[in-house]
């Protein structure tokens, strides 16, 4: 017996990460990296509601169903659960999906990042029992979620509601062993539910496809011709009872190197695993503001700085060295607050912190780092 989604090549094409031309998608280059990957054989494409303002789902529209036979591909959207308010809000919701993309049915339809607090309003307003409705009415072939959440939390979720079909995951060789993310423990729940799964955040954002010089080197060693993202794509790729392994390709160039391994993908072998481990290991050992994120430091701070995401943007630098991805985010961060350079050494919010952190000057590292 086959599992669901079990003959869907193994990479999806994710669509929020898309060539842009400032503000609007570059639709031109969307469609010839659409044609190179349907070239290929590949067939599945990944979007949601709130992708890009319904950009993404406009450009669903007009780069793959107004070009392709329906039945020559897998289309998968998303229903959020923060806007919903009773279980009147579904329907618009849901037929805006459908007016957008003119796909006329979802071969998978999610609904989007479940957790503990957005599965309990899911629950109360009748999110499951929406898209039951859907599906018998045929505009959902496939019903499951997206999850971001404990173990614990995905086994009460999938023993509730055993007509959950599928279950997408963030899993990738970072996050694997992660007491935050726990991709192993909820990996292994939804395989004891019998659940396929769906990969999500292979290459965590970016930051396992560029990385160190110390850390590529470890890749370069072992295999001078494969990409460093590709290590991340085949590591998740070869657990077993997976629908796909999504990619939010954004050029030519990334699709390129994606399909080049996938298109005859081949699992990693054992010496492969020795590799990443060893990488893993120097993740590991990277130097850490041991900050818990309990926001006492924020709440006198009279400039409003976001120390916990400054923290953890900073960790995830030190981790995996993209510097500009983390700089990224860090001017995310100081968009609604203020910035590192701004503090004006009160000490009040070291005088809160439970783990005794000197944040002062981690805060003029910061300010150093990313404000330059």
């Amino acid at each position: 017996m086959g599992y669901l989604g079990e003959e869907i090549k193994k990479l999806g094409f994710g669509f929020m990460r898309l060539p842009m031309n400032g503000e609007e998608v570059d639709l031109e280059q969307t469609k010839k990296m659409v044609d190179r990957y349907m070239d290929l054989g590949f067939t599945y494409f990944d979007t949601a509601y709130v992708y890009m303002d319904g950009k993404s789902e406009r450009a669903i529209r007009d780069a793959v169903v107004k070009r392709y036979p329906r039945e020559k591909f897998q289309l998968a959207t998303k229903m959020p659960i923060w806007p919903i308010k009773e279980y009147a809000d579904y329907q618009p919701i849901f037929d805006e999906s459908l007016a957008r993309t003119e796909a006329g049915y979802f071969d998978f339809y999610l609904l989007h990042a479940l957790g503990k607090e957005s599965f309990q309003k899911s629950e109360e307003t009748g999110g499951w029992k929406f898209v039951q409705e859907m599906k018998e009415k045929g505009l959902i072939k496939h019903a499951g979620f997206s999850f971001h959440d404990s173990a614990e939390v995905l086994d009460e979720i999938l023993t509730k509601h055993p007509e959950a079909e599928f279950v997408q995951l963030q899993i990738n060789y970072a996050d694997w062993e992660s007491e935050n993310v726990q991709s192993r423990k909820c990996y292994e729940v939804a395989r004891k539910h019998g659940k396929p799964v769906i990969i999500m955040e292979p290459v965590k954002g970016g930051s396992l496809a560029m990385m160190s010089e110390e850390l590529e080197a470890k890749f370069k060693s072992a295999n001078p011709q494969a990409s460093v993202a590709s290590w991340a794509l085949r590591y998740a790729a070869s657990l077993e009872g997976l629908v796909t392994v999504l990619s939010g390709m954004s050029n030519m160039e990334q699709l390129e190197d994606n399909t080049s391994f996938m298109k005859d993908f081949k699992p990693i072998d054992e010496a492969e695993r020795k590799v990443i481990n060893e990488v893993v290991e120097i993740f590991n050992k990277a130097p850490k503001i041991p900050c818990t994120a309990c926001k006492y430091c924020v709440d006198d701070c009279p400039m409003k700085i976001n120390i916990p995401r400054m923290f953890s943007t900073m960790n995830h630098y030190m981790t995996f060295g993209n510097k500009e991805a983390d700089k990224k985010s860090y001017e995310n961060i100081v968009k609604e607050a203020g910035r590192a350079s701004q503090c004006l050494h009160c000490g009040s919010c070291e005088s809160h912190c439970p783990q005794h952190i000197e944040i002062i000057k981690e805060l003029e590292k910061i300010a150093e780092t990313f404000e330059d």
